[in-house]
């Protein structure tokens, strides 16, 4: 059997289920990470992947854009309900994905043209 996921601007992904997956994972954990985009070995990049600033969270996407194992990132951080940051090219805030990051504070007031 296989389960679906979502991805935000993308078609429907098939991956397979999560058992499966968590196996696959455990026999390979330290190759898994080392293909991982976002590893460049210092741990220098987990700002980028935790930040609010919106431009740090574009960069975190376009890194994760190319990974081999985007889909199954994804699915790991859907599956532990990760309660914030940029997982598998997508932003998680409150367990869920975001579509869209809102800056912080209010939004700029607009002036309303009155008509007589």
């Amino acid at each position: 059997m296989s389960s679906t996921i979502a991805i935000t601007g993308h078609a429907t992904a098939t991956v397979p289920e999560i058992e499966e997956a968590d196996q696959i994972l455990d026999a390979t954990q330290d190759d898994f990470i080392a293909l991982a985009h976002c590893n460049d070995g210092t741990g220098g990049l987990v700002d980028l992947f935790f930040s609010d600033s919106i431009p740090d969270i574009r960069r975190a996407k376009a890194i994760c854009h190319g990974c081999p194992l985007r889909i199954a990132c994804l699915s790991g951080a859907q599956k532990r309900r990760e309660p914030w940051g940029v997982w598998g090219g997508e932003l998680f805030t409150n367990g869920k994905i975001v579509t869209v990051k809102r800056p912080r504070g209010r939004p700029p007031k607009r002036k309303v043209q009155l008509t007589a």
